[in-house]
């Protein structure tokens, strides 16, 4: 402005006006930039365009190519209420299939309008303006359409600025959209994962229940067939073949029975308060009188006023199985420990063995079920609790499913002793009799497993519910 030249209020309200409407746009980009839920993202850009537009009203319709029609949730003073016409319907659907702008000072003189929306709704629409949207490859993405300027009419100031505003609204939306796009994808995929995983329980359940009449009357059959052949004259010399079946007959039920509890494992369970210490104490002292024929020294240690909310069968079932596989896994004159502590926000609940380890490659498929950790057909002539006397797996699978059920975290960690780097590398069971350990400390510190159930703190007794 010149010295002496009187302001002009119009021209600066021009100014303002166009000023402000700049601001709007960075104001849109801070407001749904990092924001892309679709719904709430539309209602935004909506409500910032009939601000800035000085419309009394704006509504976003998107369009559905599957039904070939224009949707919104996003029209003010609608409520939540979805809408859906189609695509080549009204001012919205002729908009939206020319890719015309269409502003119209008086909707009525216009037969493109519907009237009846405005008689169901009870909403006098006089001015209109409607734009289509784009994505960036120049796809149609839907219209933007403002009703009854506030003052006046839509100008074509008003025009060229909404244009602008579509054109950086669009590419939030498109973003959003493959936002939605996605999430949709991994719902899908979520919903099917958990079809196929009631399916395989089913399959499991049934496998299970169709597994154990059978294999019950070859058990019986088998025991006729031998009480038969004892009472020949003279006797029937099979007792090798006998002993053969009915050790690969108990483990087909084993494993039968296994699959039972795996299967059980995915039922609610019944839980109460367990205090970590006593429970450990029983459990170690039962397994203790399992393993009675071994050479052992067992260990409970930490701290004694840990609980957590569980069903007792559950914890008691696991801490066996772990136990069980420690002292399988251990040499006589080996040690097991049981430790309980409190890290931050975890209780832990450790069993430690001095064992001979697992190797690097083996460790990472020991929870997949159905898999040894020894090389060895040693297992098939062992009692349970004797020294490489191996197992089907199962037990470690069923306490993974466990955790994942129910809450906690079971890990493992494990350095295979450094005498037996493979699987092919035998112990000798005893460590008096082991050549590379000229004292019973050089086996401890070479190898051994630590197993660790970790329960989330809640409470100030680290009581949990889980």
């Amino acid at each position: 402005m010149k010295k002496g030249q009187t302001p002009n209020p119009a021209q600066g309200q021009i100014q303002t006006q166009g000023t402000r409407k700049l601001h709007s746009l960075l104001e849109l980009g801070q407001l749904i930039g990092l924001d892309l839920k679709l719904n709430e993202m539309l209602l935004k850009i909506a409500q910032k365009a009939a601000e800035v537009m000085e419309a009394d009203r704006c509504s976003l319709f998107l369009y559905d190519p599957k039904t070939n029609e224009l949707w919104s949730t996003v029209a003010l003073g609608m409520g939540k209420q979805v809408i859906r016409i189609r695509s080549g319907v009204g001012v919205a659907g002729y908009c939206f299939k020319t890719g015309e702008v269409v502003n119209l000072k008086d909707v009525y003189k216009d037969p493109r309008f519907n009237k009846e929306v405005d008689a169901r709704t009870g909403y006098h629409t006089q001015s209109l303006l409607c734009m289509p949207l784009h994505n960036r490859a120049g796809e149609r993405l839907g219209v933007i359409q403002l009703l009854n300027k506030k003052d006046g009419i839509f100008t074509d100031e008003d025009e060229t600025f909404l244009k602008t505003f579509g054109n950086h609204a669009s590419v939030f939306i498109e973003m959003a959209q493959l936002q939605k796009a996605r999430i949709d994808a991994l719902e899908q995929s979520r919903a099917e994962l958990e079809r196929l995983n009631q399916a395989k329980s089913k399959a499991l359940d049934h496998l299970s229940h169709e597994l154990r009449t059978p294999l019950s009357i070859i058990q019986g059959n088998l025991r006729i067939l031998k009480r038969k052949f004892q009472e020949q004259n003279p006797p029937f010399e099979g007792g090798r073949v006998f002993e053969t079946l009915d050790k690969n007959l108990d483990r087909l039920l084993d494993i039968q029975q296994e699959t039972d509890k795996i299967i059980r494992s995915y039922h609610e369970p019944q839980g109460q308060t367990i205090p970590l210490f006593p429970l450990a104490e029983q459990v170690l002292e039962r397994v203790k009188r399992k393993a009675s024929h071994r050479n052992l020294q067992f260990y409970l240690e930490g701290v004694t006023d840990l609980s957590i909310f569980m069903d007792t069968k559950i914890l008691e079932g696991i801490l066996e199985g772990l136990l069980k596989n420690a002292i399988e896994n251990t040499p006589d004159e080996g040690s097991i420990r049981i430790l309980l502590k409190r890290e931050g926000t975890k209780n832990l609940l450790e069993v430690r063995d001095s064992g001979i380890g697992i190797t690097p490659e083996n460790q990472k498929s020991v929870f997949d079920g159905l898999f040894h950790t020894q090389d060895t057909e040693l297992y098939t002539s062992k009692r349970p609790y004797e020294f490489n006397a191996g197992g089907k797996g199962l037990d470690l699978l069923r306490m993974k499913v466990y955790g994942q059920r129910l809450g906690f975290n079971l890990s493992m960690e494990s350095r295979r002793c450094i005498y037996l780097p493979t699987d092919r590398d035998l112990c000798p069971g005893k460590i008096s009799t082991c050549p590379h350990c000229r004292r019973t400390e050089d086996c401890l510190s070479s190898g051994g497993s630590t197993f660790c159930l970790s329960f989330p703190v809640s409470g100030e007794n680290g009581l949990q519910k889980i």
